[in-house]
């Protein structure tokens, strides 16, 4: 298998994306394909020992994180995302990795490898833990604006990549509401509810957001304004509950003796709510794995990514997709007829 991780990612770049390469090759004994300025790149990977399992590939030029993600992406050409993606397109890779630019991802992946036949928008996907384990949300930013046949493909998308790769056995797909009565929400969410309900999925309804952190749900679907404002809240939120009550715990003696003997427990919860677990984000509907971390991501959240990456190549989720894709688009025209 070979995976290209994007060298000039994460906010740190590109010290956590050479650490990563290395040990993910020695991990999962696959060829990692470091794409970046081979000038940075060659000195740290021969300070770190080396490895015959990362090869480097030149990228001259890199999408920063404020650069306007459409415009780079031409007036960039040889950006490393551009390049990684390029070795997708021409069969020599498998799936590409970056912790940079989502837009700048999105951009790149349209304009090198267009989209699945059929898929009228990609969508970013996000695994939030619930307590069944966890659940995909999409969009979650790709789409500020929807119509209801986008919702529904994400919904297809989303039931694809939870069955492939988290191994859920037909999947409970849901639409994010204010109610979960089917005449609750806005225009969008009530147009899209008739057309799930006969899309073939396992459409449960409408579910509110506690529905879905309790785990009565695999898939959730939703416009990207509404579920990148739901992620980045329920990430806030969840930051400050451990940040208060581990300054609770820690602001006496009796509470920090009571702190230490809880700390085992504190380390699994911080583990379940860390992206850095998951690693990446898949960005479904373009025609290649591509999968998009988080800016911060340091080495561990990156090896976690490719393995990831891993499993949808294991799983041949983009077949899977292309076929469903193919499979809802006869059902739609056979509903119109």
């Amino acid at each position: 298998m070979r995976i290209v991780l994007d060298a000039m990612g994460s906010d740190n770049y590109p010290n956590p994306e050479v650490q990563a390469a290395v040990e993910a090759g020695e991990l999962f004994g696959d060829e990692i394909l470091l794409v970046g300025h081979e000038g940075q790149l060659k000195p740290r990977l021969e300070a770190l020992g080396g490895s015959a399992r990362v090869r480097v590939i030149h990228a001259p030029e890199v999408l920063e994180m404020g650069d306007k993600p459409a415009r780079s992406a031409r007036g960039k050409a040889e950006n490393s995302m551009a390049v990684g993606m390029d070795l997708l397109e021409e069969g020599q890779a498998d799936a590409f990795v970056t912790a940079g630019n989502t837009g700048g991802a999105m951009a790149n992946g349209l304009f090198r490898l267009g989209r699945i036949r059929g898929v009228k928008r990609p969508a970013l996907t996000v695994l939030l833990p619930t307590a069944g384990g966890r659940c995909a949300l999409l969009d979650i930013g790709a789409n500020t604006e929807c119509k209801p046949e986008y919702l529904r493909q994400f919904a297809v998308m989303g039931s694809v990549y939870a069955e492939k790769v988290l191994g859920v056995e037909t999947p409970r797909v849901g639409l994010l509401s204010n109610g979960e009565e089917a005449g609750k929400g806005n225009e969008l969410v009530k147009a899209t509810y008739p057309i799930l309900e006969t899309s073939g999925l396992n459409f449960i309804g409408n579910v509110e957001s506690k529905e879905l952190f309790s785990g009565q749900v695999d898939v959730v679907v939703t416009d990207g304004f509404t579920g990148n404002i739901l992620v980045k809240t329920s990430e806030a939120v969840a930051k400050l509950l451990i940040e208060t009550i581990r300054a609770e715990l820690t602001s006496g003696v009796v509470t920090s003796l009571g702190a230490l003997l809880a700390k085992p427990a504190f380390g699994r919860v911080k583990k379940l709510m860390d992206p850095g677990e998951v690693g990446a984000a898949p960005l479904l509907g373009i025609n290649g794995l591509i999968f998009v971390g988080h800016g911060r991501s340091d080495a561990r959240a990156l090896v976690n990514a490719i393995r990831t990456a891993r499993r949808a190549v294991e799983a041949n989720l983009l077949d899977a997709l292309r076929s469903s894709i193919q499979e809802q688009l006869g059902k739609s025209k056979a509903e119109d007829e």
